[in-house]
């Protein structure tokens, strides 16, 4: 797997995981609160498309995870 995949597969995951932990309606609530990580995740991406820029991925480049040689316009 690639970098630009750890990443996709991450956010997702920290996503439905502090929706389930804030929603109220969820067996695994905790606090509303949980959902401010949602828009951090939702943040974080936003940026990520404008500037290609994301601290999670400079951190999997260091584990020496292979980054993608095929790009979508290629």
């Amino acid at each position: 797997m690639t970098v630009e995949r750890y990443i996709r597969i991450l956010a997702g995951l920290f996503i439905l995981a502090s929706l389930a932990l804030g929603v109220e309606g969820s067996p695994l609530f905790v606090s509303k609160w949980a959902l401010a990580f949602t828009a951090f995740v939702g943040a974080n991406l936003f940026q990520f498309g404008f500037t290609n820029v994301c601290p999670l991925g400079f951190m999997l480049k260091k584990l020496g995870v292979p980054e993608s040689k095929v790009s979508c316009g290629a």
